[in-house]
């Protein structure tokens, strides 16, 4: 097996901005790339029920069209992130955002679920450009005494920022129609090209070795095979050939992965680095964080808009307070890390997003209304909060400065796997739940509009106006049957962030000195790699 090379690149150079003017600049302008990106993920929740109606698809192909983007944006978010550091990060970024840009137009205008999802992935391509470069420039560009900060702030926008996107688009939606939402990201794009041509300056690392080409095939393979297993494991059955074949398929890519970079000189991804408690647990943590994060977004709109009746806009105000305090829990997160331990601080976070999910779990019914599940919701944005922000550090801190696209793109592929994973797995869940339980509630509606219910809730209730003297109880019986499902969501979440308590106590990152200049020269440096 051949040591991989450590060394620092060949031609590295202190990429420190010191001018705070310019920091600022440079901060503001990859925050907005990013709030693009993340407003994509987030953004289409809140026209499930319109393009379901619009396209006629189901409730598992909107999901799809949903998780498209997202799973593009996770399986390619590791060779993008390398080629910045090699090909230079503000070209990478300029790229990045004008595709992205042409491709969130072209959703916009889709005339079918088809269009729709080969849009949705070429969007996904053009992300996987422009997410790992946003922190890996505020990571090569800020001084140590900084960093902390910029990464609080870019925290903040990763995982708040999506509910302000959701917000904007909602308003778009109720305003002209769900096509209007991706004016968003496409006046974002605009606004990012001209604040990275004015402030964001380039770096890029000179490498010996050539790109790992090979890994980088094989770390796609394995994130599309295991997310499909999720997506259709409840759905199908998880004995199903297609789950079966799924699962097969992104073991072999993931175990085809490990053994080829154990074997690189300079690999992709070093997968060693995970033997250190810092990476690993700031990984992991992110993995489950997201997924559940992003789960429940795909559980709580529907809620709201099927089963409480709300429009997009009053749908997306709802979940401002779990906004704010998520985005504001992030930015305090450096101060209790630096106190009682990152360990401390995630753990902490983790008890308090599961205590949420345990209160949506069994508050949470068609009567019950907003109250009954608000109080969950903001356990569960103060809890992400803390979390996220150390997690992510942990990562960045991991890798030299010369290689902060690849630390940037683990952190972000970490985030936007666990974001596919927990759309699919939690996505899934409330589909096959809802199913299962409505199936003993159509007793009496006509078969055609029952087949039609068995799709999802938006079209039990699109469908309802046909069925005569069974519409009320083919809603009643819609909206019951989604509360089942929402409430097996909440239990599965609950059993993710349990699984993650117990990892972060006992493989948490430990109390490290202050990096030292001596340590930041040398990227084997147990304070470095830790």
């Amino acid at each position: 097996m051949t040591s991989p090379d450590l060394s620092p690149p060949v031609g590295a150079a202190d990429t420190t901005i010191h001018d705070p003017r310019r920091r600022r600049a440079i901060l503001i302008g990859v925050c907005i790339a990013l709030m693009a990106v993340i407003a994509s993920v987030s953004g289409l929740n809140v026209a499930q029920q319109e393009i379901a109606l619009a396209f006629d698809a189901s409730q598992s192909t909107v999901l799809w069209i949903i998780n498209t983007y997202t799973v593009t944006l996770a399986a390619l978010l590791l060779p993008l992130g390398a080629i910045g550091d090699r090909w230079g990060r503000r070209p990478v970024l300029l790229t990045g955002l004008i595709l992205f840009g042409v491709a969130s137009a072209a959703a916009g205008v889709a005339t079918s679920s088809e269009v729709m999802i080969a849009a949705r992935l070429l969007s996904g391509v053009g992300a996987a450009m422009i997410m790992p470069v946003t922190l890996a420039v505020i990571t090569s560009t800020f001084p140590d005494e900084e960093r902390s900060k910029a990464i609080g702030v870019w925290t903040g926008v990763a995982g708040g920022g999506g509910i302000l996107g959701m917000y904007l688009s909602a308003i778009l939606v109720d305003l002209a129609s769900w096509r209007w939402l991706f004016v968003l990201p496409v006046a974002l794009v605009a606004v990012a090209i001209v604040m990275a041509l004015r402030s964001v300056p380039n770096s890029r690392e000179e490498s010996q070795h050539g790109f790992d080409t090979v890994g980088s095939l094989a770390s796609v393979v394995a994130v599309v095979g295991l997310i499909f297993v999720l997506h259709e494991g409840p759905v199908q059955g998880w004995t199903a050939p297609v789950t079966l074949l799924s699962l097969l398929v992104g073991v072999t890519g993931a175990v085809g992965f490990v053994a080829w970079e154990l074997r690189r000189q300079a690999p992709l991804l070093d997968v060693r680095l995970f033997l250190k408690r810092g990476l690993a647990s700031g990984s992991v943590a992110l993995l489950a964080v997201f997924g559940v994060q992003a789960g429940i977004f795909v559980v709580l709109f529907p809620y709201f808009q099927a089963v409480l009746g709300w429009s997009g806009l009053r749908s997306t105000l709802a979940l401002m307070p779990m906004a704010l305090l998520m985005m504001l829990a992030s930015g305090l997160a450096p101060r209790a890390a630096a106190r009682i331990g990152a360990r401390s601080t995630m753990a902490s976070g983790i008890v308090l997003g599961g205590t949420g999910l345990i209160l949506m779990a069994t508050s949470v019914s068609v009567d019950g209304g907003y109250l009954s599940v608000l109080p969950g919701m903001l356990a569960m944005g103060l809890g992400m909060g803390l979390t996220m922000t150390p997690s992510t550090e942990a990562i960045t801190t991991a890798l030299p400065r010369a290689r902060q696209g690849v630390a940037s793109a683990l952190n972000d592929v970490t985030r936007e796997f666990g974001t596919a994973l927990g759309v699919a797995l939690l996505g899934a869940v409330l589909s096959a739940g809802y199913r299962n339980a409505i199936d003993s509630r159509l007793d009496g509606v006509p078969d055609a509009a029952a087949d039609t219910a068995r799709e999802g809730i938006a079209n039990a209730i699109a469908t309802a106006d046909g069925t005569g003297t069974h519409a009320q109880t083919l809603i009643r019986a819609a909206q019951e049957s989604f509360v089942d499902g929402w409430q097996q969501a909440m239990w599965a979440g609950v059993a993710v962030m349990t699984i993650l308590l117990v990892y972060v106590l006992a493989r948490g990152p430990q109390r490290t000195p202050p990096t030292t200049p001596t340590t930041e020269a040398n990227p084997t440096s147990d304070a470095i790699v830790r």
